[in-house]
């Protein structure tokens, strides 16, 4: 399992791919690869959004990512997982993070990656604010599904 927070910009791709070649484990064991993105859109409840600031508690943010992804290992019959989020600015298009689960069959790996990224909506310490044409605003909820 890998869980990474980073400022910089993310290509998901590249990111599951690297994984993938790097995790010697894999090569040959699994059938099916799901992957969900995140990416930053420009509007929300009903307003533009110029951009977006995502915060979150060092440290925290990391264990309780760690947290979730073994609670997907123990849960499902998975061989790894991938998570990695952006926090900063963000503007529309940007992608924010990018969830990989990895395993024998399809089920399994989309069963734990909806897991994995409705876990890391609800409970991850993450907070966003959005900037809109009349000023900015704290997100206090999140989108369902």
């Amino acid at each position: 399992m890998r869980v990474r927070i980073t400022t910089e910009a993310l290509d998901p791709w590249a990111e599951v791919t690297a994984f993938q070649t790097d995790s010697v484990h894999l090569r040959g064991q699994f059938g099916a690869t799901a992957c969900f993105v995140g990416t930053m859109r420009d509007f929300n409840e009903g307003d533009a959004v110029t951009r977006l600031t995502l915060e979150h508690y060092p440290g925290m943010t990391e264990r309780q990512l760690e947290k979730i992804t073994t609670a997907a290992v123990d849960r499902f019959e998975i061989l790894d997982v991938l998570v990695v989020h952006r926090v900063g600015d963000l503007w529309a298009n940007d992608p924010i993070v990018v969830v990989a689960v990895w395993s024998v069959h399809r089920k399994a790996a989309f069963d734990a990656c909806r897991l994995v990224m409705e876990e890391l909506k609800t409970n991850a310490p993450f907070w966003k604010k959005e900037y809109l044409q009349q000023g900015a605003r704290w997100v206090d909820k999140n989108t369902v599904g």
